[in-house]
């Protein structure tokens, strides 16, 4: 179990953060010089270099939107020219992306930083700079909520690029593009010109996510343990029927893939923050703000406390927390991660997005008069972990921030150095670009800045 330091405050780790922005700045500048658009978008490094891997073009985004969190964080210029310039030439393709659940990541990144930029003062003013951006949104919205799998109940879910019978614990985080679209009024239009709401597939697809990828110890089955995640739940699209949970990154559809438990903790808590700037009259149709946030937060609240349980002393999970090898680790929870064991490895990338997630849920929580120091505690712990050694990158030749993170245990994909009975020592490129965001989410909470979301500044919401 995370053993939560509760003094922590975010200020504490502002000389670590400084710190990380010097490596990370490296690391772009070596990435940069090493890649090319040839080369396809880098995934993750193999002995120092990034590299690419063929399966769906998911990370370009955060390769680009990377260099714009650097300019965001430090004020750097160069890093600003750079992830503007490649989304303008390299982007476009990813706006009308038929193919691929993951537009909240690739957009959001790229276009949707540039946009929150823009209505944050840090760019000059430029209208038909946000109009372009505005209008990649629209698009990217209604591209993504286009990939849509009817339940028998009348709800559904935007389907994996598995296809019509998957849903991916990973893509309640890509909501993010339906939430963007919507805020700027976008519509999908359908067959015989009916216009498809946005917010109401995004929060269908977010019910969806809670009620079949999350386990609340109901005797589902077995194995339900509360807060369990399934990476894929999987539907007889005939009639839309769930049918059961299943695996592809981790280890069986009974254990917990630890980054799909994060993708779904920081999903959700990114989601809570986005809902309590739409208007009641918009949330009634689905149940309004009271029964959505109430599953909502039994979702988060579940798979962070299982997250937080399941994972070692400081906050590092292994890979998935069944993962066979774990039983010769022994008391492995109550004491630091191992990331140079001979059994499992460990996974940084999910603590890293998780740690964002125990945060802003914290936060939310606390905003709302209920209890939320512990998870945002938690997320400190987390984070001042990831800026220590031997997470954070101390090597001028690799061109990774965050090391030990793992790519696709099962398809054996990620680099195994040799004489290793594990792969470690090795980054990826939502790893590096989560710690980036965490980094900056925390760094604005320290010094009393406008607080980071994904949709922009407050101000301009409720203006």
């Amino acid at each position: 179990m995370i053993q939560v330091d509760a003094a922590l405050q975010c200020r504490d780790l502002l000389p670590a953060l400084a710190r990380m922005w010097e490596v990370s700045a490296r690391c772009l500048k070596l990435l940069e010089s090493e890649w090319s658009p040839e080369k396809g978008s880098p995934v993750f490094t193999v002995g120092g270099k990034y590299t690419s891997q063929g399966w769906t073009e998911w990370t370009q985004g955060f390769q680009f939107g990377s260099s714009l969190l650097q300019y965001d964080a430090t004020g750097a210029v160069e890093f600003l020219d750079s992830g503007r310039k490649r989304t303008w030439e390299l982007m476009p393709p990813h706006v009308s992306h038929t193919g691929v659940h993951d537009h909240g990541f690739n957009n959001i990144s790229t276009y949707g930083t540039l946009r929150r930029l823009l209505l944050e003062g840090r760019l000059p003013e430029n209208s038909a700079e946000l109009a372009l951006y505005d209008l990649a949104l629209k698009v990217s919205g209604a591209v993504q909520a286009a990939r849509w799998s009817p339940t028998y109940d009348g709800g559904g879910y935007i389907y994996s690029f598995n296809g019509p019978h998957s849903l991916f614990a990973d893509t309640i985080r890509s909501l993010r593009s339906l939430a963007l679209a919507h805020l700027l009024g976008q519509r999908l239009m359908s067959e015989n010109d009916q216009p498809v709401n946005l917010l109401e597939r995004l929060l269908q697809h977010a019910r969806a996510t809670c009620e079949f990828n999350v386990y609340y110890g109901e005797e589902r089955d077995l194995y339900d343990l509360p807060g369990r995640v399934a990476h894929e739940s999987i539907f007889n699209t005939n009639d839309g029927r769930y049918r059961c949970p299943n695996s592809q990154q981790g280890y069986s559809p009974f254990t917990t893939w630890t980054r799909g438990a994060a993708w779904i903790i920081t999903g959700l808590a990114e989601q809570l923050e986005f809902l309590a700037y739409v208007p009641d009259a918009e949330l009634k149709p689905s149940g309004g703000r009271q029964e959505i946030e109430g599953w909502m937060l039994k979702a988060a609240r579940a798979a962070s406390d299982y997250f937080i349980s399941a994972s070692p002393a400081d906050g590092i999970p292994y890979w998935d927390t069944g993962a066979p090898g774990l039983v010769h680790l022994g008391d492995y929870q109550n004491r630091p991660a191992d990331p140079f064991n001979q059994y499992e490895p460990v996974d940084s990338s999910a603590a890293a997005i998780a740690a964002q997630g125990l945060i802003r849920l914290g936060n939310f929580l606390n905003r709302r008069g209920d209890s939320g120091d512990r998870y945002f505690q938690c997320g400190l712990t987390i984070l001042k972990t990831l800026l220590s050694d031997p997470y954070l990158n101390n090597n001028p030749a690799h061109a990774g921030l965050l090391l030990h993170s793992i790519y696709h245990r099962p398809r054996n994909w990620d680099y195994l150095p040799a004489g290793a009975g594990i792969p470690y020592g090795e980054a990826c490129m939502w790893g590096d670009y989560h710690l980036r965001e965490l980094a900056l989410l925390v760094q604005r909470i320290a010094r009393n800045e406008p607080y980071y979301t994904f949709f922009g500044p407050s101000s301009v919401l409720n203006g």
